[in-house]
């Protein structure tokens, strides 16, 4: 909870209201009030960013386009412009820089800030984070939600609390009572997959999360298990990281069992893609090199990688490449605890092969 100088950090993690989709009714008065889908077509393709209004019938991001259309019949689907959200969100950097230094973008529209020592002196980081909101909405015409707290995940945490355009506060004395009651599916870090094993094996609350012990879900879940451990008291040692660059994109899942079946494999392959696209959709950023992880059961750690100048956008693309991945390997010598897929090599620019059509 303390800072190198002994204080207690002041964190503030701002998210800007579904950023891409707000940019585009902003721009385009049409659009406004109106379902809208940034990425995709209606034929086919992945959503990159859905207004709240088609979120309201489901669509989300990393939905494949048909599905999307299906859901929500009077969504409108447009392309991407990344130069524009670029710009905008240099101005909204401007903003976070006339506070503090301490400013680690997490993508385009979002980002944590340290305001424990801040440039205009004053005290109250809840104050500061209505003022960065309101200056926000005043230069951009856009919203954004804020948390506010000792630590990043809870801040994090915090700042979805009352989206959209809502601002959420957890003190040190209400950190124990508001991560006890928190869902698991709730938790910064916890994804779907491993959210959905937590609950099987009965843990649905941060309180139950908490009653585990740090054996216990090390040898659940590896490494990982030991930050579950830690955001179960309300705990996060780490640092705000300026100027953190991005030189590649992952996700990966430890597996409570381990995986044995093609079937499951596959299934969990194809969970990693979307987790994967949607991931970097959100940064607008893409890779020419596609790399699968796996770690058996014993631990034993393998990778293999393809790089293409075409890139990896496209969800049919990934699916294959991971595919054969897979078929190269086989017959796999033992469980897999592990699966992971990440992007290296990222770009900005959108693919213009008429192959990948995705447009995020």
């Amino acid at each position: 909870m303390e800072n190198i100088a002994g204080k207690v950090r002041k964190i503030i993690h701002i998210d800007m209201d579904a950023f891409f989709a707000s940019v585009e009714q902003h721009d385009n008065p049409e659009l406004r009030g109106k379902p809208v889908a940034v990425g995709g077509s209606a034929e086919r393709g992945v959503v990159a960013a859905a207004s709240y209004e088609a979120r309201k019938f489901g669509v989300r991001s990393a939905l494949p386009s048909k599905t999307a259309k299906r859901l929500c019949p009077d969504l409108i689907f447009v392309k991407p412009r990344f130069d524009r959200y670029k710009e905008i969100s240099g101005q909204i950097r401007e903003i976070f820089a006339e506070y503090t230094d301490l400013i680690e973008p997490l993508s385009l529209d979002e980002a944590y800030l340290d305001v424990t020592e801040n440039k205009k002196d004053i005290s109250s980081a809840t104050q500061i984070a209505t003022e960065i909101r309101l200056k926000i909405f005043e230069k951009t015409g856009l919203t954004a939600s804020a948390g506010v707290s000792y630590n990043k995940f809870l801040a994090k945490t915090a700042s979805d609390i009352n989206k959209p355009n809502g601002q959420c506060v957890i003190k040190p004395a209400q950190a124990v009572a508001f991560v006890e009651t928190l869902p698991i599916h709730k938790f910064y870090g916890i994804g779907k997959v491993t959210a959905d094993k937590l609950k099987q094996m009965g843990i649905h609350s941060g309180k139950e999360l908490k009653e585990q012990s740090l054996e216990f879900l090390v040898k659940k879940f590896g490494k990982v298990g030991k930050y579950y451990f830690e955001i179960a008291r309300g705990q996060d040692h780490r640092e705000v990281s300026p100027n953190r660059e991005s030189k590649s994109i992952s996700v990966e899942n430890t597996y409570s069992k381990d995986l044995e079946l093609l079937s499951e494999i596959y299934h969990e392959l194809y969970i990693l893609t979307e987790q994967l696209l949607k991931r970097a959709g959100k940064q607008g950023l893409f890779g020419r090199t596609l790399v699968l992880k796996i770690k058996y059961a014993d631990f034993e750690i393998i990778t293999r990688s393809k790089t293409t100048t075409k890139g990896f956008s496209n969800k049919d693309i990934i699916n294959q490449a991971a595919e054969k991945f897979i078929k190269n390997l086989l017959p796999f010598p033992k469980g897999i605890r592990l699966m992971g897929l990440g992007l290296a090599n990222l770009y900005e620019e959108l693919p213009s092969s008429g192959q990948l059509t995705l447009d995020l």
